[in-house]
């Protein structure tokens, strides 16, 4: 964050450049997507945030964010299912074998390993996932602005920390070793790698959770048919699953990317409505006043 408002001059990375402020400034339109967000992770589903936030914004963006995020599912999948399959699936067997025994013994080096990988992974997914938080503050930051959603910020962080990810953890959880610090460590690398690439690619914001998504599926159908320790049918489902609530979270987002907006629309309108005719009213009654004052007297014809 402070590489990207110092350095860079924008801590969005470039990634709000086509997501200008709403003309009328923030309003319940823009505020209803992070509380959709609270409810669905609540229940697990894991909703991408990008999708939500970004397309209320600017909903003529969804096309290029949706591209890129697909894009990112099935290359994030792809190197995982390589790597996992032929690469580093003789590692996983032996920590798998070590969980199982109990007798795990990690080496210090890799706890070092851990911490490099999960910062180096923690860069790349603030690069892209910044935008999100900051669409809703000036695009000109100032220093005491930064310094506030950093605050923010690390509130945030240590109550998801205390809740230890709750219920969207479960995603994790459910998928081969990955309570062992030294697969993930691995599965960090390949996360912050991809994300890099993407960085690099263009400024288009896109879904991590997407890439996240791609990733764990690909690793556990890999690992599922190099060390054959669960059946494929079970593998099938759980990624299965991921996918569809990730769709779900996805039609979502598109329906309150064009439903909010109309719908304050129409409360406008019928706003504007009851305006023009509290002012409409009043100028009746008052012409319909002068003429009565202006009419003269009529009077009948006298009988000849």
């Amino acid at each position: 964050m402070c590489w990207g408002y110092f350095i860079v001059g924008d801590v969005s990375y470039g990634r709000l450049g086509k997501f200008p402020l709403p003309e009328g400034g923030i309003t319940w339109v823009q505020v209803v997507p992070p509380l959709f967000i609270l409810a669905l992770t609540r229940f697990g589903v894991p909703v991408s945030t990008t999708f939500l936030v970004l397309t209320v914004f600017h909903p003529g963006n969804l096309e290029d964010m949706l591209k890129k995020s697909l894009f990112g599912y099935a290359l994030a999948f792809g190197c995982a299912y390589f790597i996992a399959r032929f690469v580093v699936v003789a590692l996983e067997r032996r920590f798998l074998a070590s969980q199982k025994d109990g007798q795990a013994q990690i080496q210090t080096y890799w706890v070092y390993l851990q911490w490099c990988a999960t910062a180096w992974l923690w860069s790349q997914w603030l690069v892209q996932d910044l935008a999100n938080i900051f669409a809703y503050l000036p695009r000109e930051l100032s220093l005491l602005g930064f310094v506030m959603a950093i605050g923010v910020m690390y509130v945030l962080h240590a109550w998801i920390f205390y809740k230890r990810g709750g219920a969207i953890q479960k995603i994790v959880t459910s998928k081969t070793n990955m309570t062992d610090i030294r697969a993930a460590t691995i599965i960090d690398l390949q996360y912050g790698f991809v994300l890099f690439f993407f960085k690099e690619l263009n400024d288009v914001p896109m879904s991590t959770t997407w890439v996240f998504l791609g990733l764990l599926a690909g690793r556990e159908l890999a690992l599922t048919g190099a060390l054959k320790h669960r059946k494929f049918k079970k593998a099938y489902a759980t990624c299965g699953r991921d996918a569809i609530k990730a769709l779900i979270g996805l039609g979502i987002s598109i329906g309150l990317a064009f439903a909010l907006p109309e719908i304050d629309r129409m409360i406008k309108g019928e706003s504007s409505a009851k305006a023009t005719i509290a002012k409409v009213e009043p100028a009746a009654q008052t012409t319909e006043i002068i003429i009565e004052q202006t009419k003269e007297p009529v009077e009948a014809p006298l009988n000849q």
